[in-house]
């Protein structure tokens, strides 16, 4: 298996240079970038595209922090810092709210501490790439389906002769009905919570696919039976609307 590509950003160039031989150490990882100053990492990150970062979080003389950056690029994160603890609610929201894995390891860096967390964070990742895609039974056949084609699941009578079908849409395909499908059950077929959201008894939505929100309302983007873009606009249940507002924040 390859090494995983990270870049590093540690404000002390002694660190740093330690941090990047004891990560080459383990034979897990290949360190395509690295750099002290944030504003040049993001030009790095931007060129070599690694797989993960590694992060200190607490930036001197700077007006962007590790926690900034992470927000930033939809990548995985490992945050080494001695400012942990400090963080630790903003590591928590950026796990929450992220797609991606979210780890972290408190200074000093030791050689045994990290040949533990690697493996945990490496696998997870690996993990998490095994799962982008699920197994549904659509009309009478199971189906390899991509999540980020999948926009919104709809339980509507109009679409669903039987209350255990749903109607599922997607990005690139014409909606298709799904064969004794429970929403209750969504998280055992494999779907994961922190992408899909219920956000009314008759719709389950990607809330990548969310381009608007809209008093008690939100308009996703799917393809019809003309394989053409539309609208949609969804009706939100009133104790979804905060948790939706804080999830698009």
């Amino acid at each position: 298996m390859s090494p995983l590509k990270v870049a590093i950003l540690e404000d002390n160039p002694t660190l740093l240079k330690d941090l990047k031989i004891q990560l080459e150490n383990t034979g897990l990882v290949a360190v395509i970038a690295h750099n002290t100053d944030p504003n040049e990492f993001i030009d790095k990150i931007e060129e070599s595209k690694p797989d993960a970062l590694v992060l200190d979080i607490e930036i001197n003389d700077a007006n962007i922090n590790g926690i900034d950056i992470a927000n930033r690029f939809d990548l995985h994160v490992l945050f080494a810092s001695g400012k942990t603890k400090n963080y630790i609610e903003n590591i928590e929201e950026l796990n929450l709210n992220s797609k991606q894995i979210i780890e972290h390891v408190s200074k000093p860096i030791r050689q045994d501490k990290l040949e533990k967390i690697l493996p945990k964070f490496i696998s997870q990742i690996h993990a998490l790439q095994k799962s982008q895609y699920i197994y549904l039974k659509i009309n009478k056949y199971e189906e390899k389906i991509e999540f980020d084609d999948i926009v919104f699941l709809d339980s509507d009578k109009k679409y669903n002769s039987k209350s255990n079908n749903k109607r599922i849409y997607f990005r690139h395909r014409k909606p298709e009905t799904l064969i004794n499908f429970s929403f209750k059950g969504m998280e055992e077929k494999g779907f994961d919570k922190k992408n899909f959201m219920k956000i009314h008894k008759s719709y389950v939505v990607n809330v990548s696919f969310i381009t608007d929100l809209k008093e008690s309302k939100l308009e996703v983007k799917y393809s019809n039976e003309d394989n053409k873009n539309h609208t949609k606009k969804l009706p939100i249940s009133k104790d979804m609307i905060k948790k939706i507002k804080q999830r698009l924040a």
